[in-house]
């Protein structure tokens, strides 16, 4: 109750910023509507101003420039229209990934989306909401708990998973009615992670 009332009465524009990613760009894809969701539930928690970002809409091209992001910098030659990405990537506290798991693994959009970035991970927690058949995307997530570690993020531990997402949701919906409790655990670690290194990233270089 403590952690409610601390949430509820801090005023947002002091809440770390969450950015939600809906990785897949293939088309009927279903990240938009598990994003949402997460979205509202991010809203209740109270404890994060929530953006949604869709790679769909950002231009992500898989050529690589020679040098690498972590040690170009700013001076890093990404094209136009990866700016908002690059913009909302910077300005956010924590992240949830959402992907789905295509043949045991996450997408290339993803990929791409993480390869054209070092800094903006750095120092900063991620959590992955994963959906597909029978696994649920969790395949998916090994693989990106991997990657991001060596960019330096924090993966958090819990996450939330939908096996057979084309039985298991309804008009936008887990039918799980535990769901939304998984949710709020994952806030919850999210917004302790988010708000103790936005601290430590305020005080002090990280020493990447």
């Amino acid at each position: 109750m403590e952690n409610e009332n601390k949430q509820e009465n801090q005023p947002s524009s002091d809440r770390p910023r969450l950015l939600i990613i809906v990785g897949s760009v293939r088309e009927g894809r279903f990240g938009p509507t598990v994003a949402s969701w997460v979205a509202e539930q991010a809203e209740v928690h109270g404890g994060f101003q929530t953006e949604v970002l869709d790679l769909a809409d950002i231009d992500i091209p898989l050529a690589l420039p020679a040098t690498s992001p972590k040690y170009a910098g700013d001076a890093y030659p990404r094209p136009a229209g990866m700016a908002a990405l690059t913009s909302a990537l910077d300005a956010a506290d924590a992240f949830v990934v959402v992907t789905p798991e295509y043949n045991h693994s996450y997408p290339a959009s993803l990929k791409a989306a993480i390869d054209w970035h070092f800094t903006q991970w750095t120092a900063k927690p991620v959590a992955f909401v994963s959906y597909g058949g029978a696994a649920g995307g969790r395949h998916a997530v090994l693989h990106l708990e991997n990657v991001l570690t060596e960019l330096h993020a924090v993966t958090i531990r819990d996450g939330l998973t939908f096996p057979n997402y084309f039985t298991a949701w309804q008009d936008g919906r887990p039918l799980d009615p535990a769901a939304p409790g998984y949710a709020k655990t994952v806030l919850d670690q999210l917004v302790w992670w988010a708000e103790a290194l936005r601290t430590a990233r305020g005080t002090a270089p990280y020493p990447a």
